[in-house]
């Protein structure tokens, strides 16, 4: 099956346009996933920043019932930290932006930093048993650094200190100062701790241990042994913690009664929390998913009119492009078939340009083959196909102008020998009829036409010959100025019939390598050409010189001389520069032509200048040394 070169070069252009765009995308992908990774490795504390971010918002959204207002929390985190700080609703409105100014901002990053959810303990506040009520400096963490340990409390992320109002705190201010006082009225060192996280607090001094380390303790009741020191209402839940969990436990209680599950509600100073009745030890294995699903909703749904709705958090500028994230592949699939239709227009574009000089060069070609030589292609521009069009331009230009050559020597060859010939016929027939006696005279003139028919097939076989190549020569080191001198001899008698002056201007010896039958040739059909257009009383001269690299012969008359005009076809089969083919003043019109051929046979080349009026001369020129030819 013939397949067009247009289609097989467009699939190729596809496929390395799309393994070019395969390889950069995974490339690309491969190098940024190892500098991202070596910048995460340089840069660690960026993982601490990132953390206090979401801990501030978190404790917003904890503390507010909307987004509404956070926008100055986000510019004062950007602003201190270095970072851009985005906070999107889950459908991707943006609720505020740092890098934002005046309703536009740029993209945000593909995926985002963290999710904040305050309802299901996103919150630091809300983590599981968050009644901590004792901190210490042990021997198992660093010297200076505060250690956090819960005890056991309730699962509730609500918290007693949570959601306490500025009267409530004064009063818990109030409570801390007066146990405080109590205690260093019995000598020892008390402390009131307070933060907007927590409430006040009541720090003990306690025994220095053995390596040094001095261990502080929270006083409540039931662990410090001076609980008359401690106000009842110090460590009490706030009003809205309170109204909180009441719901919460309505709620999860309905939840897990329509379930079935068995459950006890135990109440931690205050707060209470629904907790799984296995009678075994409380263990992660042994709660139920449907005692965790009716308790984590039933908290969800307590705490949704109090904290903001989830939202998303960005940081950062836009993350590097993944070619293997779902956006990415999308856009990756996008691009790609951008690229390939691009691709594929350019390429059809292209191709039909590059196919239809071809079309038209086919088409030509077929013409000729059906005998048009006239056809030929157009060519525009200067590439391979352009040259391609214009080497079959010149090629076809020289089958034409062969053809024409071919069919005008046949008609010459058919003119030449129609002549002697038809006088050959005549005579015959005249002598047969008896009109024309057959004596002497007439046998005489028979044989000259008869040795004119024999010279022309003899000139026409060695065009023949020197066409295909095949012309014999036999070169042997000669004395060209001997040769020149035999050829004057030879047309002496016909140059003084004609009363031309025929001389020879040599210089001493000349060798060189030639075929002397050949050269001899050459030299006689300049001279018989240079008696018969010489005019009575002119002169011929037949000349040898030395040059350089070879030798000239040269055959100068001063007769009528040729026009400007013949002088590129006076080496044409069958010319004349007189067009009358006078047979008194002109010869077969194969002499020149065969000259040039010996000429080249021996490997140089003939030449010729003329005046009309003032002669012409034609010079040879002969290399001292004849290429090698077949004999």
């Amino acid at each position: 099956m013939r397949r067009s070169v247009l289609i097989r070069f467009l699939g190729l252009s596809l496929a390395v346009a799309l393994g070019a765009v395969i390889a950069t995308a995974v490339i690309a992908t491969y190098s940024t996933s190892e500098k991202l990774q070596g910048e995460i490795d340089a840069n660690t504390g960026q993982l601490q920043v990132d953390g206090q971010i979401y801990s501030e918002l978190s404790k917003y959204a904890s503390d507010h019932p909307s987004w509404s207002g956070v926008d100055r929390l986000v510019h004062e985190l950007a602003d201190k930290l270095g970072r851009r700080v985005a906070v999107t609703g889950p459908d991707g409105a943006v609720i505020a932006d740092s890098a934002r100014m005046l309703g536009a901002g740029p993209d945000l990053p593909s995926v985002p930093a963290a999710t904040i959810d305050a309802r299901n303990g996103g919150a630091a506040k809300f983590a599981g048993a968050m009644s901590v009520y004792t901190m210490r400096k042990t021997a198992a963490g660093l010297a200076g650094e505060v250690i956090a340990t819960a005890s056991v409390g309730p699962p509730s992320p609500i918290f007693p200190s949570w959601g306490l109002t500025d009267e409530e705190r004064q009063q818990r201010e109030q409570f801390a100062q007066k146990a405080a006082n109590c205690y260093r009225a019995q000598g020892k060192t008390a402390t009131v701790v307070s933060g907007d996280d927590t409430a006040p607090q009541v720090m003990l001094e306690a025994d220095k241990l053995a390596n040094g380390v001095s261990q502080m303790a929270i006083s409540k009741p039931g662990i410090s042994g001076s609980d008359a020191c401690l106000p009842a209402g110090l460590y009490a839940p706030s009003a809205k913690a309170k109204l909180v969990n009441d719901d919460e436990i309505r709620r999860a209680t309905a939840c897990l009664d329509a379930a079935g599950e068995q459950y006890t509600i135990t109440d931690y100073d205050g707060l209470k929390a629904a907790e799984p009745k296995t009678g075994e030890p409380k263990t992660k294995g042994a709660v139920s998913q449907a005692f965790v699903t009716c308790t984590s909703e039933a908290r969800s749904q307590a705490l949704t009119p109090y904290v903001a709705p989830p939202a998303k958090l960005y940081l950062g500028a836009r993350s590097t492009f993944n070619v293997f994230s779902g956006a990415g592949m999308l856009r990756t699939a996008a691009t790609a078939l951008g690229v390939l239709l691009i691709a594929a227009l350019v390429m059809v574009f292209a191709g039909r340009r590059l196919v239809r000089p071809i079309v038209a060069l086919t088409g030509a070609a077929q013409r000729m083959r059906n005998g048009d030589h006239a056809a030929r292609v157009p060519v525009t521009g200067r590439d391979e196909v352009a040259r391609l069009g214009n080497a079959f331009n010149e090629m076809a230009e020289a089958i034409q102008r062969h053809d024409f050559q071919r069919k005008a020597m046949v008609s010459d060859v058919a003119h030449e020998l129609r002549t002697p010939l038809a006088n050959i016929k005549g005579y015959l027939v005249a002598s047969e009829d008896g009109v024309v006696p057959l004596d002497g005279e007439l046998v005489t003139s028979l044989l000259e036409e008869a040795e004119l028919l024999e010279h022309l097939v003899a000139d026409l076989q060695d065009l023949a010959l020197a066409d295909a190549g095949m012309l014999r020569m036999h070169p042997a080191p000669r004395d060209l100025s001997e040769l020149a001198q035999q050829v004057v001899l030879a047309h002496r008698p016909a140059a003084e019939t004609a009363r031309v002056a025929l001389t020879a201007d040599v210089q001493g010896a000349a060798t060189a390598s030639v075929d002397s039958s050949r050269i001899r040739q050459a030299l006689g059909n300049l001279v018989s050409n240079a008696i018969r257009f010489t005019p009575a009383g002119g002169h011929v001269v037949v000349g040898v010189r030395r040059v350089d690299d070879g030798y000239n012969l040269t055959v100068t008359d001063d007769g009528t001389g040729v026009a400007d005009e013949h002088l590129p076809h006076l080496f044409d089969r069958f010319y004349r520069a007189e067009q009358s083919r006078s047979r008194s003043t002109g010869g077969s019109g194969l002499g020149l032509a065969i000259t040039k051929h010996l000429a080249e046979a021996h490997g140089g080349r003939i030449t010729v200048t003329s005046h009309l009026g003032s002669g012409s001369t034609f010079r040879i020129w002969l290399p001292r040394q004849a290429p090698r030819t077949p004999a």
